[in-house]
């Protein structure tokens, strides 16, 4: 395995493991930061791949080979939650910095253990119960409600490894498997939402932390296509809700380098005892998902923030000082590019470009295949509409929704 070339001037060396689109977008900030990024990729092909010289290809749940690639590295950080639990132990017993460490990473690797935890500090979540066997998926959904939300605890994204289910007996394969591997599922109240939200949070090693505004996130078969930041018309008073849960969960988690919060806003009294609405169903939330790394709902802050996700993350995990989140127009519209019908991308993207030059439009280098994410389009400015309209328009032409 090659070791990454240092910058002059001692600069250090910032390992991901994981070569996937959020690993390739550390790429520009790390340059501008003067640090040295090394990827431990999945293939020499993969996205962060193509664009960071130093990119060794190893497996991430090989812990000789995370290890290896480890040492040659000041920090270690992550492009994904998947890297298993005996890798993260032979890390830190063999002295590798880690961030976010190990034991806060398990609440985003492990939906069950995340809604043990935030039941414990009071933070508001949908009715949720463990389940092992069919009888206990019947008297969850006989006392919140039919149908209920299924998840498998460890793995899901993007809408995989989620079920809405009305009855225990659709789940017979999901138990099974449980049974077998000595876990449950997670089930939850299917919640009556408004719409989605998330809140972006970065924390230092230090306890240095900062937030981004409240971004409303709108997905299309359970996955994300555009983010909207701010969110429009968003409670003054839940907003700052939303911010204080997220920079809470930060520090009691402890928690470094970037956190995403995914939110439903809801209108409800109580949740378990938990008042999360105030008087009169005023507008509140219930936290969905967490991520520990840069996340899909803050794609935005590359181009419409003064410090964008990535700087920040690289900012935290090396304990920098942090930049600031400030966002540079009153509004930033976010649209994802997913596969389409064009294999061959560059003659869209340059049509794009040319139709509108004020588009950044971000590609991953990934080959097309349907539904995946494989870019996205940011467009700031004073017009909400008129930036949906344009950002969602650039999506569609690259996507092949569109052609003119």
């Amino acid at each position: 395995m090659t070791t990454p070339r240092r910058a002059p001037g001692g600069f250090p060396v910032v390992g991901i493991v994981g070569g996937g689109q959020l690993a390739r977008m550390c790429a520009g900030p790390a340059a501008e930061l003067g640090i040295t990024l090394s990827v431990l990729a999945e293939a020499d092909d993969a996205s962060a791949a193509l664009v960071v010289p130093s990119s060794p290809v190893g497996d991430h749940t090989d812990a000789e080979a995370v290890l290896a690639f480890a040492r040659a590295c000041d920090v270690v950080t992550f492009d994904h939650e998947h890297v298993p639990a005996d890798v993260l132990d032979l890390l830190l017993a063999s002295g590798v910095e880690v961030h976010p460490h190990p034991a806060a990473l398990r609440f985003a690797q492990d939906k069950l253990a995340m809604r043990e935890r935030l039941t414990d500090l009071g933070i508001p979540c949908p009715r949720w119960a463990r389940a092992a066997t069919a009888q206990d998926v019947t008297d969850f959904g006989d006392e919140v409600g039919w149908p209920v939300v299924a998840k498998t605890p460890r793995g899901g994204y993007d809408g995989k490894g989620v079920r809405v289910v009305s009855s225990a007996g659709e789940l017979a394969d999901w138990l099974e498997r449980a049974e077998g591997e000595g876990t449950g599922l997670l089930l939850e109240e299917r919640v009556a939402f408004r719409r989605e939200l998330a809140v972006l949070v970065a924390r230092s090693p230090s306890g240095q932390a900062v937030a981004w505004p409240v971004v409303e996130t709108v997905q299309t078969d359970g996955i994300c296509t555009e983010v909207l930041a701010p969110a429009p018309a968003l409670d003054a008073g839940l907003a700052a809700a939303a911010v204080h849960a997220g920079l809470r969960l930060a520090g009691e988690l402890d928690v470094t380098g970037v956190l995403a919060v995914e939110l439903f806003e809801v209108r409800r009294e109580s949740r378990r005892g938990v008042e999360v609405d105030g008087p009169d169903g005023a507008p509140s939330f219930v936290v969905n998902e967490l991520a520990m790394r840069p996340h899909n709902s803050g794609h935005w802050s590359m181009d419409g923030a003064v410090t964008g996700q990535f700087e920040q993350h690289l900012r935290a995990v090396l304990d920098l000082p942090l930049g600031s989140p400030r966002p540079l127009a009153p509004w930033t519209v976010m649209a994802n590019v997913l596969g389409g019908d064009y294999p061959e991308l560059y003659p869209t993207y340059r049509h794009v470009m040319a139709r509108d030059p004020e588009a950044k439009v971000h590609l991953y280098g990934k080959g097309v295949r349907p539904g995946r994410k494989i870019g996205h389009v940011n467009v700031l400015g004073d017009d909400l509409d008129d930036l949906r309209e344009r950002a969602g328009h650039a999506a569609d032409y690259i996507q092949g929704v569109v052609t003119e």
